[in-house]
């Protein structure tokens, strides 16, 4: 089964994921984990109902009970498992990726990743072979009950309401799942008087996508956020990927506000209350992060890109907060899960706190630390022309680290490339010290190393 990645499932449809796959997958996922209790949600694409109802059928095949959120974030059905009691969760989601995509999300109990070597081989193995019990009784699809609720009452209680100054912020749905859960989060805060104003943008989930696939890390996909901030006379602007486990922020002058420098903001944040505390990140860019983190007098761990790997190294270390550039952010408590709804409220919080925009708090880190973002590269063969590039460059490094991909650092410069775990693309990240100039030329040399 070519839908099985690094650590989800993500492929085509009807080329690599259907619903005979999907039922396969449910069922093969409640026999690995012995789950009798699946919390189940959905996006908003055109075919995850019909996939969830699949996965649904493979769950009760294997005698499970679904517990069905229907239409959801991923980051609910993090929060489900838990609060709920169940034996594991999926979501039916293809996140940021093209219109003929779809996938599913995994954890186990208590919202934990599943290992990629063991409990992700073996259910690839068993829905690949189709090896399985017999069906099994008492398998039956529930609705989960009400868990946004209670949902929306953790995701409130990172915050210091009280610390909160009036805002005004639009947020960018981008069409995906994240409207309603958005607006119960919106009435919470309103509720408790919260002096926030929203202006909405691309607000109702519409699968079709109308005004594109909703991926704020592209560059194209930016401008129509950043104007929005610009004409509502915002302080800030949030947009969303499709199952908004993600979250993407802009300034008041409708700059992107790259991922490192809000892994830097929210590990300085954490450790304000937390000293000595650590930080996990990721390997793609991390010299703004390793700064704030020393500076602020937190420990930084280092972890592989992907969900999996950064939770679980959330949980071996007891780490407060893990952050990575593509704007994934996890929190130790919420299961060491990442969410797209905690990270711009406490942003809100700190601008509340520091009395300043939020362009002002990052202008000196951006200078100091500038950065390429990341850029994708489609190759024929993507492991030799991360060996030319390392033939090429490696002789001049300082030092050379391989926990994802390959990245070399200079006196002033440094970058990784690396294969993405979910596309088939080519991945890299420049970033310098201070010289912007370092960073034009890094990415100059290696993509014409790349060809």
């Amino acid at each position: 089964m070519t839908c099985f990645k690094a650590y989800d499932v993500r492929g085509r449809l009807g080329v690599d994921l259907d619903a005979a796959i999907a039922n396969r997958i449910g069922r093969a996922f409640a026999e690995v984990l012995g789950a009798t209790r699946v919390v189940l949600g959905r996006d908003c694409r055109p075919s995850s109902a019909a996939l969830s109802e699949a996965v649904a059928r493979g769950l009760i095949a294997a005698g499970a009970e679904a517990l069905d959120l229907g239409l959801s974030g991923t980051e609910e059905m993090y929060f489900a498992v838990t609060h709920l009691g169940a034996d594991g969760g999926i979501t039916v989601t293809a996140s940021h990726n093209p219109m003929d995509y779809n996938g599913l999300k995994m954890v186990g109990r208590g919202s934990a990743p599943l290992d990629p070597a063991t409990d992700m081989a073996a259910i690839r193995h068993l829905a690949e072979t189709g090896a399985f019990a017999p069906v099994r009784p008492g398998g039956q699809v529930t609705p989960a009950g009400e868990t946004r609720a209670a949902y929306v009452a953790r995701v409130l209680s990172f915050v210091d309401l009280a610390a909160l100054r009036p805002l005004k912020i639009v947020v960018n749905a981008g069409n995906g799942a994240a409207g309603p859960t958005f607006d119960a989060i919106a009435a919470a805060l309103a509720a408790q008087g919260a002096p926030l104003d929203f202006v909405r943008l691309h607000h109702d989930p519409d699968g079709t996508f109308p005004n594109g696939i909703p991926n704020p890390l592209l560059p194209e996909n930016q401008p129509v956020t950043a104007r929005a901030v610009v004409a509502a006379g915002a302080d800030m602007g949030v947009a969303w990927d499709g199952d908004f486990d993600r979250c993407f922020l802009f300034d008041h002058r409708g700059q992107f506000v790259p991922g490192e420098y809000v892994v830097g903001l929210l590990a300085e944040a954490f450790l304000a209350h937390q000293p000595g505390a650590a930080i996990v990140y990721d390997p793609r860019v991390i010299w703004a992060t390793e700064d704030r983190i020393a500076r602020a007098g937190g420990r930084a761990v280092m972890a592989r890109t992907g969900h999996a790997f950064v939770k679980r190294a959330l949980r071996d270390t007891g780490a407060v907060y893990g952050g990575e550039m593509s704007a994934h952010h996890y929190f130790r408590d919420f299961m060491c899960c990442d969410s797209g709804m905690i990270p711009w409220l406490l942003v809100a919080e700190l601008l509340g706190r520091r009395g300043v925009a939020l362009a002002d708090l990052l202008a000196e880190r951006r200078a100091a630390f500038p950065s390429s973002g990341e850029i994708n590269f489609r190759v024929a063969d993507p492991a030799a022309a991360v060996a030319r590039v390392e033939a090429a460059l490696a002789p001049g490094a300082v030092a050379r680290d391989t926990t994802d991909g390959l990245s070399l650092a200079f006196a002033l410069w440094r970058f990784n490339l690396r294969a993405s775990n979910t596309e088939p693309l080519l991945r890299l990240n420049v970033e310098a010290r201070g010289r912007a100039d370092l960073v034009r030329d890094g990415v100059e040399r290696i993509t014409a190393l790349i060809g």
